[in-house]
């Protein structure tokens, strides 16, 4: 075992705390939220991604301003590392999530992601593309937070992916306003981190014992400001928002003079 790593008792307990934390969420979800109202049924999604970070010991520090959950909707765009992703954000900005078909189909999460209002996309079908922009559209329309992954796939954090720009096409439509939310996790002592990584072949559970043998894990969410969609066409706003997270994400170094001193800005 790593000296980095907790101990087997440790692990079992955050995991019997984790199973019971879920169980708690699908009875709630399946039993509650055809009865709560929408504000009621948000509050209830926040408080429990909260608890799911401090059982996993996840600390979240947040930079800049938050989209107002209420009045009108907006469109979050994040770079995409875990399956965690989506329950960080939705600890500050509880959202509809448009996340791949793959993960309605995981045990006990993804029926738990679909309660949450997760919209679920086939990006193979060109087709259900469209649909999806469709949905997008009436629901911020409606004053709803929705939130993208447009990497269209996970990342070790050392890199942003381009931008797909097909789903911008719901923010055209409906003229809501972009939001770019930088995802970086680390460790301890600030350095970026790759126990949360959801990558290449790695199972759901594989993922999940990892981040269960982490003594401690640190995620800073930067919100950017909101992009304003003007006439702009989808590629457009892809390519702003894709430069908004690469300069959160990887911010260049301080210009240095030739006696090493920062040069004044």
């Amino acid at each position: 075992m790593s000296p980095q790593s907790n101990s087997l008792p440790i692990r079992l307990v955050r995991f019997c705390r984790l199973l019971l934390h879920l169980l708690a969420g699908i009875a709630t979800a399946g039993l509650f939220f055809p009865h709560y109202s929408v504000t009621r049924r948000d509050r209830s999604i926040v408080r429990w991604a909260r608890k799911l970070l401090a059982i996993l010991h996840i600390h979240v520090e947040l930079v800049g301003d938050i989209p107002q959950s209420e009045g009108a909707g907006c469109i979050i765009v994040a770079n995409h590392i875990s399956w965690l992703d989506i329950f960080l954000i939705h600890t500050v900005c509880p959202a509809h999530f448009v996340a791949k078909s793959e993960i309605r189909d995981w045990p006990l999460v993804g029926w738990l992601c679909a309660k949450a209002g997760t919209l679920f996309i086939e990006r193979e079908r060109r087709h259900h593309t469209a649909k999806i922009n469709e949905l997008m559209r009436d629901a911020v329309n409606n004053g709803a937070t929705i939130g993208l992954f447009p990497e269209g796939t996970t990342t070790r954090g050392d890199q942003l992916r381009k931008l797909h720009s097909s789903l911008f096409q719901a923010a055209v439509e409906s003229g809501a306003p972009l939001v770019p939310v930088a995802i970086r996790y680390t460790d301890a002592q600030g350095q970026r981190s790759e126990t949360a990584a959801y990558i290449d072949d790695m199972s759901l559970a594989q993922s999940i014992a990892q981040i269960i043998a982490a003594p401690e894990l640190y995620v800073r969410l930067h919100f950017a400001a909101p992009i304003i969609i003007a006439d702009k066409n989808r590629r457009v706003l892809a390519a702003e928002t894709g430069d908004a997270l690469t300069k959160l994400l990887f911010p260049a170094p301080p210009l240095q003079t030739k006696h090493g001193k920062r040069a004044a800005t």
